[in-house]
């Protein structure tokens, strides 16, 4: 019998509500202290950690082969796949490219601020990016263009992937075909907490980079947690969550269906239906334990770990409450599927992404409608962002004073700096004047 837990919002007390919001990504102190030790391990040896760890945890011995995936492999794994596989992957490629396009930020020119003082801002795209593809649990090539399209778009010069290798020692060829028709020819067969910091550090076959984003594990999220300081980790990326708001208007099967989607990602996974409707609460709970007993595995064990543990159905006295839950738990993704859905999302302040309606389930946005689908976890949509072209860039601000402005500007800041105590602020520009 599958166990789906059931909470009435109003009949739980604080310590209840707390760890119904909390989520899988919390779990990482257990494994800090042996990543903190990979770490270590990858930044003294190198290449030699990083193949003693690959044949370690992906049973795969690269000790005859290079780090980095061949021209020929790409080849091959392009003659490899379906011609279906490559027309999906290309056309929710273009999609993705179009959509990330439009983010393009283009600071702004220079213009008079006060006579004589003028500011801009430049914007350039940082010098180096790795993306991380994980792959314990499944092959993602949608990760690898999720993450490859908004680096590309913003002109970053140089791309990089690391990804968990099959024990053979070869990369997904999907992921491969991806990265050629995004542009990214740098592709590395290693994963884990140990190609997190080959990327920080650098090892004799990858240069380090300047920033490292994408999706992972919990060892991948204690890592980047680890090297937070010595580089820029992105957002937090941890195991996948969603959340259905929905109201006595909504079809409990297809709420059912697509609470299944994320949920089948891995047993740390949250999914999790917020409903006002007591009816379509005992469907939707009623469905869920039917469809999952006939999911082949491991799925089938994802599904079921996830509602008895991170996932559930809750209850609640109205649209206004949900909705307040809703930002409390911030979620990666979240449906509505209410009567005016449109009207129902003004309420929502915090998450990764909202799908409207029923028509648009978890699965298009993960892989083709355009949105990128590698989103804040772990109620960390309070403050962060989804994965965009923005992440690639940086800004400058530019100023030029002439020396109207700077007679104007300089007894504001000379006030200013005697009363912060910075005699050097003030006598710079007290000196110039007494040159004039």
């Amino acid at each position: 019998m599958i166990h789906i837990n059931f909470w009435k919002w109003d009949n739980l007390n604080s310590a209840d509500r707390e760890k119904i919001l909390s989520r899988s990504d919390t779990d990482i102190k257990g494994v800090m202290e042996s990543v903190g030790r990979i770490i270590e391990d990858v930044k003294v040896n190198k290449d030699s950690a990083l193949i003693k760890y690959t044949k370690q945890f992906d049973k795969a011995d690269l000790s005859e082969i290079p780090l980095k995936v061949t021209e020929k492999e790409y080849d091959e794994a392009e003659k490899g796949l379906t011609p279906d596989v490559r027309e999906a992957l290309s056309w929710s490629i273009a999609n993705v490219r179009k959509y990330h396009r439009k983010q393009l930020p283009e600071g702004f020119d220079s213009f008079e601020i006060r006579p004589g003082i003028f500011t801009g801002e430049r914007v350039t795209p940082i010098d180096s990016a790795g993306l991380y593809v994980p792959r314990g649990r499944g092959s993602f090539p949608s990760m690898l263009y999720m993450l490859s399209v908004p680096a590309v778009e913003a002109g970053v010069r140089r791309v990089c992937v690391v990804t968990p290798p099959n024990s053979d020692g070869t990369v997904d060829p999907a992921c491969l075909y991806a990265a050629r028709l995004c542009g990214v020819s740098e592709i590395y067969r290693v994963g884990g907490a140990q190609a997190i910091a080959a990327l920080a550090y650098g090892t004799e076959s990858i240069k380090p980079v300047v920033k490292i984003t994408g999706p992972g594990s919990v060892y991948v999220t204690a890592a980047k947690r680890l090297l937070y300081g010595k580089i820029d980790v992105g957002l937090p990326a941890g195991p996948s969550e969603s959340v259905i708001i929905a109201d006595s208007s909504a079809d409990p099967y297809r709420a059912a269906l697509d609470l299944l989607i994320e949920a089948e990602h891995g047993s740390d996974s949250s999914a999790v239906l917020i409903t006002d409707s007591e009816e379509i609460a005992e469907k939707v709970k009623g469905y869920l334990s039917s469809i999952i007993e006939n999911v082949p595995e491991p799925r089938k064990t994802f599904l079921s770990d996830v509602f008895r543990g991170y996932g559930g159905i809750i209850l609640t006295s109205g649209l206004a409450e949900t909705a307040e839950i809703v930002n409390l738990y911030a979620p990666e993704h979240l449906q509505i599927a209410t009567a005016d859905p449109i009207e129902a999302s003004k309420l929502i302040r915090n998450a990764g992404e909202i799908l409207l309606g029923q028509d648009t389930p978890f699965s298009i946005a993960n892989y083709a409608t355009g949105p990128n689908a590698v989103l804040p976890t772990g109620g960390m949509a309070k403050s962060f962002s989804p994965v965009s072209v923005r992440d690639f860039t940086k800004s400058t601000s530019l100023i030029y004073a002439d020396r109207k402005g700077l007679k104007d500007i300089t007894p504001h800041v000379i006030a200013l700096a005697d009363y912060e105590g910075f005699n050097t602020h003030a006598g710079a520009l007290r000196m110039r004047k007494e040159q004039q």
